[in-house]
């Protein structure tokens, strides 16, 4: 069994269903939530939207390899009505909101019923195109360690 850490964040809707859903549809295809953070309310990080998001994570134990769990939570986010992902493209930018310069991967963010991504899996380093583990901008967003953090000094 592995130990997958996932963020989740949504911004349109019902934030809290939206992230209820997901954690339950991750839960019945990924694996049992063996530790889930308390959702903090965030602004937006890369993008302008009056939409204010819900962010938490969740540890699962799971079988699934890391592209088993990338398919699989891709495949909830677009059941929860997620219709794009962003369009990975590197180039430099600053987050105005924390006024950080920083080597930004995504661009093009957009507001979105759910968001899962793949935080930490075991203590693998995986580094393809479509799947960087750990995830390459986590600790540059708050919205992420925070509730990573607060898991972590729990997880046994």
């Amino acid at each position: 069994m592995h130990r997958v850490y996932l963020g989740l964040g949504s911004n349109m809707g019902d934030r809290r269903q939206n992230i209820e859903k997901a954690v339950a549809l991750i839960e019945a295809r990924v694996g049992p939530t063996l530790r889930r953070s308390t959702l903090i309310e965030t602004e937006p990080w890369g993008f302008e939207s009056e939409n204010r998001f819900l962010n938490g994570v969740v540890l699962c134990q799971t079988e699934l390899s890391p592209r088993e769990v990338l398919q699989t939570t891709q495949e909830i986010e677009r059941e929860l009505g997620r219709t794009r992902k962003s369009r990975n493209e590197e180039r430099g930018a600053r987050n105005e909101r924390s006024s950080v310069n920083c080597q930004l991967s995504i661009v093009n963010y957009h507001d979105r019923p759910i968001d899962i991504d793949i935080l930490l899996y075991d203590d693998l380093r995986v580094d393809e195109p479509d799947l960087k583990i750990p995830h390459p901008l986590m600790e540059k967003r708050d919205f992420v360690m925070i509730p990573l953090r607060e898991i972590l000094c729990e997880t046994p």
